[in-house]
């Protein structure tokens, strides 16, 4: 027999025992008032108890479960283990909950958590701060009220989610989102969000490069494919054959240049390619520096050179030979003949040693500037091309740059020339033991920008690099 049986049948028992007693001794009538006031006591007793099992159903889920005697001991108990276990999984379950929003707000992306109906159950800071969200105010809308993208509306009605999709941030102009849904559990979804502006860059930056490269080729690639069908289908004189020849080379030599250049580019940018140091006198390369200036400008420009003060150089000398000598080619191709091209060094009071080249050329505007190291930029193309620039020196200088933690620094003025300087780092610099200590007064340390303050001019350095 169970327990709570046996314990029921308890106070019938008792009260069946005095009523035979009763019976016995006093008769029938004393006996009937036993049994009518033991049956009213065990009645009594039993709502009692269920008065206090119906107050504790309908209070809240943490009541207490109210004590009980007799037969609902054991009842009363059952409910306690049942309501205490309740708790404990309930206990559980919110802890779990918090881990996972604790997770969840942690993570870099963004993370909406939307009922069946496309409602926002919860987001985290992430998906608050990209999407324009408000948890407080906005948990139970409706996603589509908030998050209004024509993209994302009709990516959420079609209810293929495999991919994600890329819109505008409507929060923050210039900024791109990868949103995509996933479905989970019963008839719930998780909007994930990321920002991908950089990514998107990086794809846009790739596509121009590709389009550039194939659009540098295509005009010299056409004008050999030309004069060789010329050649073939015409007869011509020695001295045309002779013209369409030089032609034919002078494009081979143009894409000969890109091509050295972008391997050259591929290579400062390759993780697998770590500077090769050495230390170097910077005298003698900028005597070379110097004859190949001269040789390059062919008597039509005055060349300049002014070493301030002896020093050695920590770094690979190869690499910064490139940049130095891509500064002065430029400087030699944007210089109008009679111009003048002064190459210029010295090492600062604060110990960073500066290559600079100044120029009487064309000069550049103000608003191209923070442009000129990115890959194929020119402000002017059809005299880029024409004199045979590949639209890649200023990107190498800016890597070089970067990989010896030192800064590019740019001024001009239009119409009045440009300054271009390389300022290495003092612990890259080693003044020469008999060179005289720089004086301020005697050379301006900031002299790569106009001392009028009316050039335009812009600095990139190792940290802060413009352009890809």
């Amino acid at each position: 027999m169970r327990p709570v049986v046996r314990q029921g049948l308890v106070a019938p028992g008792i009260v069946a025992a005095l009523v035979l007693m009763t019976l016995a001794f006093a008769g029938s009538g004393a006996a009937l008032a036993v049994l009518a006031a033991g049956a009213a006591a065990i009645v009594g007793h039993h709502l009692w108890h269920l008065d206090q099992l119906t107050e504790w159903a309908v209070a809240s889920l943490d009541a207490q479960v109210p004590h009980g005697s007799g037969a609902w001991v054991g009842a009363f108990a059952a409910l306690h283990r049942r309501a205490r276990n309740h708790a404990a999984h309930e206990r559980d379950l919110r802890q779990v909950i918090e881990r996972f929003q604790q997770v969840a707000a942690a993570m870099p992306d963004g993370i909406v958590v939307l009922d069946a109906s496309n409602r926002i159950a919860w987001a985290n800071p992430r998906a608050q701060a990209q999407l324009g969200l408000e948890l407080a105010q906005d948990q139970g809308q409706p996603i589509m009220n908030l998050v209004r993208q024509p993209e994302f509306l009709r990516y959420l009605e079609t209810g293929d989610y495999g991919e994600s999709i890329v819109v505008a941030s409507s929060r923050d102009a210039g900024r791109m989102l990868a949103l995509q849904l996933v479905p989970f559990a019963a008839d719930q979804k998780l909007l994930m969000s990321r920002d991908v502006t950089e990514l998107e860059a990086v794809a846009r930056m790739r596509r121009d490069f590709i389009a550039n490269v194939s659009h540098e080729l295509k005009t010299p690639l056409t004008v050999i494919s030309g004069f060789i069908e010329t050649l073939q289908d015409l007869d011509l004189d020695a001295g045309q054959r002779t013209r369409f020849l030089q032609l034919m080379q002078e494009q081979a030599r143009n894409m000969q240049r890109l091509v050295a250049d972008l391997l050259t580019l591929s290579a400062l940018e390759s993780e697998h390619n770590p500077l090769v140091e050495e230390r170097f006198e910077v005298a003698p390369l900028l005597l070379e520096l110097s004859a190949d200036a001269k040789a390059l400008s062919r008597g039509q420009h005055e060349v300049a050179l002014d070493i301030g003060d002896a020093a050695t150089v920590h770094g690979s000398r190869d690499e910064l030979a490139s940049a130095f000598g891509n500064l002065v080619s430029n400087a030699i191709r944007y210089t109008p003949p009679a111009g003048t091209i002064t190459l210029g060094w010295r090492v600062d009071a604060d110990g960073s040693g500066v290559f600079e080249v100044r120029d009487t050329g064309i000069g550049i505007a103000a608003e191209y500037l923070p442009r000129l190291t990115e890959r194929f930029y020119r402000v002017d193309r059809s005299r880029s091309r024409a004199t045979g620039g590949t639209g890649l020196g200023l990107a190498i200088v800016k890597h070089v740059a970067l990989r010896h933690q030192a800064q590019l620094e740019i001024g001009s003025e239009r119409g009045r020339g440009s300054v271009f300087a390389i300022r290495l780092p003092a612990r890259r610099v080693e003044r020469a033991p008999d060179s005289p200590e720089h004086s301020p007064g005697t050379s301006d340390p900031d002299s790569a920008k106009r001392a009028s303050g009316e050039d335009a001019s812009t600095s990139t350095g190792a940290q802060r690099g413009t352009g890809p």
